[in-house]
């Protein structure tokens, strides 16, 4: 394998002397078709060099953008399926949720016990910093209404399982970490459409009731059915008896939905109650999913268990290039600002949540972790909410951007700390025991 990602590097550099040949000679059907073999040459081979195997995702995230940036139209329809359609678009992004969140456990949400303070001081700082910085930005960057929209709603959304790797790599207080993302995705129904009511009403008419379903349906959901698989992996006899029940009742309203009952819901349903029954509809399908996937990571496929981690990595591509390409001319023409104002946003929420952690006197491994609880959001839930907005090509384009981005300086800032070992409280193993850094490395998505 070391072998095939050198040898991309070179047909890499190779492409890149072809990318200029083309622009000099004013030649697009040379040197555009030249920049993808260059750039998913790069993101392959980039796995060749240690000191930078670790960018190799955010490269690869990077390299699909560019794609989506030169030939849009290749990624708006496939067969006669609309890829950026607001089913599918919300399908993909569950499924990633549901694929991150299997490497979250019930005894997570212990911690919330044990380091009450630093999980009260992350959820602070996460909830206040971020919204307020984004909207402080829109407001002195003149960004189009709905793209402005878009870097608020990321600023609204709760944090990103990848703050969870960037504590387990900078030697960070990791079940802290862990416990402050549990507990803000437990609270986004709630805090995210508040938000979003104070800080983008002027700009969009917003239904805290509407966005508090699609919250539940896009993340909520997803979550409690990969904790619901983690609940089933030492369930008792009693226990999967009563689990077994649940599915059969779930399957029957899938049924009955099939059957006619969406149709008769749609009919004598107002908008609060269809949202409930939708809502409910959701909640059954996951503990089917739940089972059957427990079922088949237990028995004939435990390799399923491996691999969700990267197939949430590929619907994290897959929504970014959808959105890049739904979102071309908008971005092409604010891209740098909106480039701009990310690094900005990030790096806010990474300063305030260290010297804020360390003003309520908390140790500097705690701070760690909260500074990236603060600054680093959940990418898919903005982009699952500005679909389900119908701005998928301008809401969306500041999670497209800001996400990979978060990635970026968040290794670099959990690379430095990791040659620094914290001092004053340091972090115990023990800390670290609730979720293997092997898990969390691949894990590295969102």
């Amino acid at each position: 394998m070391h072998t095939v990602r050198r040898a991309c590097l070179v047909l890499a550099a190779i492409a890149a002397v072809l990318v200029v040949i083309g622009l000099a000679i004013g030649l697009p059907g040379l040197w555009q078709p030249a920049v993808l073999v260059a750039v998913f040459g790069g993101a392959t081979g980039i796995g060749a060099v240690e000191s930078a195997k670790s960018y190799q995702y955010t490269a690869w995230v990077a390299a699909c953008v560019i794609a989506a940036l030169l030939f849009p139209g290749a990624f708006h329809s496939w067969g006669g399926v609309e890829l950026s359609g607001k089913f599918l678009m919300t399908t993909i992004i569950q499924l990633v949720m549901f694929g991150m969140a299997t490497q979250m456990r019930l005894h997570d949400f212990a911690g919330v016990v044990r380091h009450p303070r630093g999980v009260l001081v992350g959820l602070i700082g996460h909830y206040s910093v971020m919204p307020i910085a984004a909207f402080i930005l829109v407001q002195f960057t003149g960004l189009p209404a709905e793209i402005g929209l878009g870097v608020i709603l990321y600023g609204c959304v709760s944090s990103g399982l990848a703050s969870n790797v960037m504590s387990l790599l900078a030697r960070a207080n990791l079940a802290l970490a862990v416990t402050i993302t549990a507990m803000s995705t437990i609270l986004s129904p709630l805090m995210t459409p508040f938000l979003m009511k104070v800080f983008a009403g002027r700009i969009v008419d917003v239904s805290f009731i509407a966005m508090m379903f699609d919250v539940i349906r896009i993340t909520l959901v997803p979550v409690a059915a990969a904790l619901l698989v983690d609940y089933l992996r030492t369930a008792g006899p009693a226990a999967l008896r009563r689990v077994n029940i649940l599915v059969a009742l779930a399957a029957v309203w899938l049924v009955a939905l099939v059957l006619g009952g969406w149709n008769a819901a749609a009919e004598r349903l107002g908008a609060t109650g269809l949202g409930v029954f939708q809502s409910l509809s959701y909640v059954a399908a996951a503990i089917v999913l739940a089972r059957v996937y427990h079922l088949l990571v237990t028995g004939p496929l435990p390799i399923l268990a491996t691999a969700m981690p990267y197939a949430s990595m590929f619907g994290i591509m897959y929504y970014n290039t959808i959105t890049t390409a739904a979102g071309r001319d908008a971005l092409l023409e604010v891209g740098l600002v909106l480039l701009a104002v990310g690094i900005v946003h990030n790096l806010t929420g990474y300063v305030f949540g260290y010297w804020g952690s360390r003003a309520s006197g908390l140790d500097q491994s705690s701070s760690r972790s909260v500074a990236f609880e603060v600054g680093m959001q959940n990418g898919g839930m903005a982009t699952g909410l500005a679909a389900s907005m119908g701005m998928i090509g301008t809401a969306g384009l500041a999670a497209a951007v800001f996400s990979p981005l978060g990635n970026i300086t968040g290794s670099l800032l959990a690379n430095y700390w990791s040659r620094r070992p914290p001092t004053g409280g340091e972090a115990s193993e023990a800390q670290y025991a609730s979720t293997s850094p092997t898990t969390l490395q691949t894990g590295k998505t969102a």
